[in-house]
């Protein structure tokens, strides 16, 4: 090992810790504005003459730097994220979410079903046993086995001499994430859309480098139902829409029905009762007051129709309103998925253990 010393260069470390510093609050912002780039750094200019970011912070280098470094480019006269931005949006949502999933305490999530395996051979090796598939037999190492054991070429093979690759399990997913944009994510000022959004960025920088067979979509839905694709996360904001919970389930369900992965599931990100259904006709039928029994019956249909084609349902609800959670536990109850209540600060440790107790087993 070679070691190589220079001169401590104090400029260049403070200008990376800026870079540092200032990348992460720019990416918090970007998502609190639905990436709107030229707003982002107007807010981090006045959050350094409030006094939040330290005056020893060059802001208009780190401009400058965004630009040179390819996060951020000029379209129209007007600042905007490029592909590599996106992905580091994705990237610092993935880090902040496991940080934080380490040091908690979340409890043990048990399955309801297994679903498909896929098996893949691992570098390893080990002796080989009754009912172990021959399909994963190391020919070299038998054959070096019984040279060994008999000193001749001949094929002389024994019991004793076979050996195996290790293999492991992977249950395959398709997961769609739901994440409600109706205006009661951001009602009384309590903002639950940009933490939903970071939970989505981090699943989609998971499933995209660690797990490429797997399938992942996102279903925004208001009054009615939209796909958006990975690259439209960051900009997502709410709008003046109800909830319509049973067109967003309707849309989820048509996506993975579509898949062939033999584990299907939908993760809904919510926080408000469904307020709002689709007549057969196409008319709306709306009522955001109280629990709406034509509404509920609906979407509680839906439930049923998903469990029936092996569909579970995972909601996180973002609120403590028992009215909100009686109608949560019953949509559990029929579809038989899970439900957790949370505060929107804690939603990452939960999305999380529950994918990962149902993504793997070892063989």
């Amino acid at each position: 090992m070679r070691f190589i010393y220079s001169r401590w260069n104090d400029e260049l470390f403070l200008q990376l810790r800026q870079m540092r510093d200032l990348m992460s609050i720019f990416n918090q912002l970007l998502l609190r504005l639905n990436g709107d780039v030229k707003q982002a750094l107007k807010v981090l200019r006045q959050l350094q003459k409030m006094g939040y970011i330290s005056a020893e912070y060059d802001i208009k280098q780190f401009e400058k730097d965004l630009l040179d470094k390819n996060i951020i480019t000029m379209e129209n006269n007007k600042p905007v994220l490029t592909r590599k931005g996106e992905r580091g949006i994705r990237r610092d949502s993935f880090e902040y979410i496991f940080k934080r999933l380490k040091s908690s305490g979340a409890g043990s999530h048990a399955t309801n079903r297994g679903g498909g395996d896929s098996e893949e051979i691992l570098p390893e090796r080990r002796a080989f046993n009754y009912g172990d598939n021959f399909n994963n037999l190391d020919l070299r190492g038998s054959l070096l086995n019984a040279i060994n054991r008999t000193g001749s070429l001949g094929m002389d093979l024994s019991e004793n001499d076979l050996e195996v690759y290790e293999t492991s399990r992977n249950t395959s997913c398709a997961t769609v994430i739901l994440i409600d944009i109706s205006h009661s994510m951001i009602l009384y000022g309590e903002d639950r859309i940009t933490p939903a959004k970071q939970v989505a960025l981090a699943f989609t920088e998971l499933i995209t480098t660690q797990y490429p067979k797997d399938s992942l979509n996102i279903v925004l839905f208001g009054n009615d139902a939209r796909e958006i694709k990975i690259k439209d996360l960051p900009y997502i904001g709410v709008g003046p829409f109800l909830t319509n919970t049973k067109a967003g389930l309707q849309m989820a369900r048509q996506i993975l029905l579509r898949k062939k992965n033999p584990n299907k599931q939908i993760f809904m990100i919510t926080d408000g009762k469904p307020s709002l259904i689709r007549k057969p006709d196409g008319r709306e039928y709306r009522n955001p007051i109280g629990l709406d029994p034509v509404i509920v019956n609906r979407t509680l249909d839906e439930a049923v129709v998903c469990r029936k084609k092996s569909i579970t349902i995972t909601t996180f609800m973002i609120t403590d309103d028992p009215y909100l959670q009686e109608f949560v536990r019953k949509l559990t109850e029929l579809n038989r998925g899970r439900a957790y209540f949370s505060k929107a600060d804690n939603l990452g440790d939960f999305v999380f253990y529950d994918f990962f107790k149902n993504r793997k087993r070892s063989a």
